[in-house]
């Protein structure tokens, strides 16, 4: 796994502060900007946190890079609906001899991962195969419908693509690119960082979360599961470790 920050709004705190100081101020923005000492900037920060009021937080946005990571986790972080994705594409680039992903529990168990491995490495096998199949077929095709050669095996190689990526696994690494705006990576990371969250995107969430921490550590101090800032949101389900999870996100 490998999460970047690529880029983010440019000074995000001081932004946040002017957008809502606007709401009640007269003067121009240029003057609310100016008289933003980091002071200022992190008291009327902690004051929009203790009020609720996240509509401000709205204004900024940050970029990811992450690689390394399954198509289970795609799925899962996808139902973040209110973000940007980029992902690669397993219908435009051929995944012959695919990575992947090894969950930690299967690790640990000798016979388990050998199991895993063997599948995987059928998986590629039979991807491979049909595959290769079918750019047979359709090169063929291409050839009969007046393609020349080099641009019809281009194109049938693309068109094998669609049907072959059917059987790869859940546990077929890929790469994307997320965009999310603040407001929503707060509620990101109530969710995944939770330790009822599955593990995959749990890292992926603590990571993202250290990476903004670093560039906007006023804004994101609060950030995390529930717990960190008020009550445990899973109910019966909680970890029951409220304390625990509290001092590893302080010190996150």
């Amino acid at each position: 796994m490998n999460v970047q920050l690529l880029a983010h709004t440019p000074n995000p705190e001081e932004v946040i502060a002017a957008a809502a100081k606007l709401c009640y101020a007269k003067s121009d923005i240029q003057g609310l900007l100016d008289k933003l000492t980091p002071e200022k900037t992190e008291a009327f920060l902690d004051h929009l946190a203790s009020l609720g009021h996240e509509s401000p937080i709205e204004h900024v946005s940050f970029t990811f890079g992450i690689e390394g990571v399954s198509r289970a986790l795609l799925a899962q972080i996808t139902r973040h609906r209110l973000a940007s994705y980029s992902v690669q594409s397993q219908r435009y680039v051929e995944k012959s001899g695919f990575e992947y992903i090894l969950p930690p529990e299967i690790e640990a168990i000798p016979e388990a991962k050998a199991l895993f491995i063997r599948e995987m490495e059928h998986d590629a096998e039979v991807y491979t195969a049909l595959r290769d199949i079918l750019v047979k077929k359709h090169t063929a095709d291409n050839l009969a419908a007046g393609m020349n050669e080099k641009d019809a095996a281009f194109a049938a190689g693309k068109k094998a693509n669609e049907d072959a990526r059917m059987v790869l696994p859940n546990a077929c690494d890929t790469r994307m690119i997320v965009t999310m705006n603040a407001r929503s990576l707060y509620n990101f990371f109530r969710q995944r960082c939770c330790n009822r969250a599955q593990w995959e995107i749990r890292a992926v969430a603590c990571e993202m979360l250290k990476l903004v921490k670093a560039v906007a550590p006023t804004l994101f101090k609060n950030a995390g599961p529930a717990c960190v800032k008020g009550a445990c949101s899973e109910g019966s389900y909680s970890c029951g470790a409220a304390k625990q999870m509290r001092d590893y996100f302080k010190s996150l």
